[in-house]
């Protein structure tokens, strides 16, 4: 796993909106210092960094940066108490047809 991306995933999910300004700032960089696309492995590690909000659409950013794996993360329904972000993934790549 390349350290950009260790690196991000050390500092744990994304805050939520109380978070500082410089907080949500420094997760940032930290994103879009991971070079594209992503490994499966490290997008499957990246999975684990959604917060419980969208963190002021920093989260959309980890999204999108995970479908740049070259493919789904999630190929089984995460269900209904999952992270509302993996539903997303999981229903994103559903749609697209890139699981059955």
């Amino acid at each position: 796993m390349r350290p950009e991306v260790q690196v991000f995933v050390a500092d744990g999910p994304l805050p939520d909106w109380d978070a500082s300004e410089e907080e949500i700032d420094r997760r940032v960089a930290q994103l879009e210092a991971i070079p594209k696309p992503v490994t499966g492995d490290e997008a499957r590690a990246l999975v684990s960094c959604f917060g419980p909000d969208d963190c002021y659409g920093v989260a959309w950013t980890l999204l999108h940066l995970i479908e740049t794996s070259p493919n789904p993360v999630l190929n089984t329904d995460p269900g209904p108490d999952a992270n509302e972000w993996h539903q997303r993934l999981y229903n994103r790549a559903l749609n697209g047809g890139l699981i059955p």
